[in-house]
């Protein structure tokens, strides 16, 4: 007689909070998608809770308002684009002002990475809810943290003698956000390195200023 073979027993169902995490991921992809490729305000509920092959009732689970969906996007992909910026920066293995300007590079390539995204971030989401307000306040902090710390950096080395380190950092802050989000604007084609570059004319390091600056004198 053949020997009975016993097969693994199959997987256990997933559990209700597994397959609820789940269809909250499958939402926020969705959104994302139908955000960056045709706008907030052109995008509905029933479009985002179709894509998501889920129910307008799982939808309302996950979040308050279209708005709320948002707000949690605009924290997960602000934080990714913040974190290229400080990944670029740790890489620079030069001094501060070398931080600085590596960060805003790798800022500005992420952005240009993933253009459609990050014009929902820089552009669409400007004065869509409070809680979005608060959101894209807290992203500007982050960033211009990464920025104010390089600064203490450079004044305990003797640079940056006269400079209040919040403002500086906020203002690196504001003209990146500025620069970046009106390429984005204009949809005009755009070189992200020469972008930086640019940028580093006005933040980056005297190396920097020097090698750009005389090839535009």
């Amino acid at each position: 007689m053949a020997e009975r073979v016993v097969g693994s027993p199959s997987a256990a169902p997933a559990s209700p909070s597994r397959r609820s995490e789940e269809r909250h991921e499958r939402l926020l992809a969705s959104a994302l998608a139908l955000f960056a490729g045709q706008g907030f305000h052109e995008t509905s509920v029933d479009q985002i809770v179709a894509a998501a092959r889920t129910s307008k009732s799982a939808f309302y689970a996950s979040f308050a308002a279209k708005e709320d969906c948002f707000r949690v996007l605009l924290a997960q992909e602000g934080g990714q684009l913040l974190a290229a910026a400080q990944d670029a920066a740790g890489r620079s293995g030069g001094d501060h002002r070398d931080s600085i300007a590596s960060g805003i590079r790798g800022f500005v390539e992420a952005c240009f990475r993933r253009a459609p995204v990050a014009r929902l971030l820089l552009v669409e989401s400007v004065g869509l809810a409070a809680e979005i307000e608060i959101v894209r306040a807290q992203l500007h902090a982050a960033f211009a943290a990464l920025v104010e710390a390089d600064v203490r950096r450079g004044r305990a080395q003797g640079d940056f003698h006269r400079v209040d380190s919040q403002v500086w950092a906020r203002a690196v802050v504001g003209a990146v956000n500025e620069v970046v989000g009106m390429a984005l604007r204009e949809g005009s084609s755009v070189d992200p390195t020469a972008l930086a570059e640019q940028l580093g004319l006005v933040f980056g390091s005297p190396a920097q200023k020097r090698k750009f600056g005389s090839a535009h004198s």
